[in-house]
């Protein structure tokens, strides 16, 4: 036994078990989903797709995969006639790297939401491959917050984008997909939503869906989704082609078997009733934490939240992002610095990005949100440490892993 390894991995689901996790973007997985992603599976090579691999011995894997498709499929209520969907993806940002590939040209021009206004990086971000490879176009924020169409369709028309990407990572709320559609139609551009965040919440019907309104749907597996880490594609059927050449061999080789195995599992879990009723109660949980925040005098970008996180503007209690970060780490709140709307610079954040999916995982609901806003309140303003306050909440609510560790 590597006794050195063992023990950092105690210790780091003691420091998961011991803390109030509220990364918008992290969650918890079953045990269920443990043993698959731990299981022999992963033992296996299986370049290329069902029916088509790279190497024998794949007549199982082949199974699990269309499995995963079937499901997913089923997930979102989509026909196979109309829409084909890719589970091989390992993350986020490989996926869209795909979808950018096979629907253009090095040198074409991309448009997304900016950073500081909610955007991911591979929204056009000038640091990353999607800024550096194509042109990008970014687009806002209005003067409360909230996607400006208008600016949108006003970008659209001027630089003629190739792909439109409607997309969040740190917006508190509603995308409307059908505007994105109208605007991506008037110039023939495609259409494209990273649903990455919200994919947990359009399942649930908390969200509208954008299957009516775009040609490529992305989203990760490890969010609301509560599944393992990675990404999945849906596109409509004429363009699966392009988009499954892109994945493999285009951006990545072999697909990682066991992950795609816990997919699987995944959608299962998404058809019971208690995945719904998770959902509703992100929502609560996000909305009661929100309005408590603002009671203790906190700034919300837009005054509230329509989804699983918000954003706190900390320009007011004059703190920045990376030291409330840190301040709230020390004593076992883990909520990650971000930009908020008029920010110049990712690297200097005025915000924090909150979210419940993982709390509620726990099985917190709104009286323990009261809890944590005050928990908060006192550990950025009062400058009080809260560490024993926090590790009293959290026994309240164990994490059920089992003893394997």
């Amino acid at each position: 036994m590597d006794k050195k390894l063992h023990n950092l991995i105690k210790r780091e689901i003691k420091r998961q078990n011991d803390s109030i996790n509220l990364i918008a973007s992290e969650n918890y997985i079953s045990n269920e989903m443990l043993d698959v992603l731990g299981s022999p599976l992963t033992n296996k090579y299986s370049e290329g797709y069902p029916g088509k691999r790279y190497y024998p011995g794949n007549k199982f894997y082949d199974e699990i995969e269309n499995l995963a498709k079937t499901r997913g499929l089923k997930s979102f209520k989509l026909s196979s006639n109309k829409w084909a969907i890719n589970v091989q993806p390992y993350s986020g940002s490989p996926a869209n790297f795909a979808i950018y590939s096979a629907l253009m040209k090095p040198g074409d021009t991309l448009m997304g939401l900016n950073l500081s206004s909610g955007g991911h990086l591979t929204h056009g971000h000038k640091v990353n491959f999607s800024g550096k490879i194509y042109k990008a176009i970014q687009y806002g924020t209005d003067k409360n917050g909230y996607i400006n169409y208008k600016e949108i369709e006003k970008l659209a028309k001027k630089y003629k984008p190739k792909v439109i990407v409607s997309g969040i990572t740190a917006y508190p709320r509603k995308v409307n997909f059908k505007k994105f559609k109208k605007i991506a139609k008037s110039i023939g551009a495609y259409h494209v939503a990273d649903i990455s965040h919200i994919a947990g919440l359009v399942v649930a019907g908390l969200h509208e869906s954008p299957f009516n309104y775009c040609d490529v749907v992305m989203m990760t597996t490890h969010k609301t989704l509560r599944g393992p880490r990675g990404a999945i594609i849906f596109s409509k059927k004429e363009l699966s082609k392009e988009i499954d050449k892109a994945v493999f061999p285009g951006t990545q080789g072999g697909p990682h078997n066991n992950t795609t195995a816990a997919k699987a599992l995944m959608f299962f879990d998404i058809h019971k009733s208690s995945f719904k009723s998770y959902q509703k109660q992100v929502v609560k949980n996000s909305k009661a934490l929100a309005k408590r925040l603002i009671k203790f005098g906190f700034n919300i970008v837009t005054g509230g939240t329509d989804n699983h996180l918000m954003l706190v503007d900390l320009k007011n209690i004059k703190i920045g992002g990376l030291e409330a970060e840190e301040i709230l780490e020390k004593n076992n709140i883990i909520a990650n610095r971000n930009s908020i709307p008029g920010d110049k610079s990712p690297f200097k954040p005025s915000g924090l990005r909150i979210g419940t999916p993982a709390i509620t995982t726990r099985g917190m609901k709104e009286k323990d949100m009261d809890r944590i806003a005050k928990l908060i309140y006192e550990s950025l303003v009062i400058k009080r440490n809260i560490k024993k306050d926090i590790e009293k909440l959290t026994k309240k609510f164990p994490l059920t892993y089992d003893n394997r560790w």
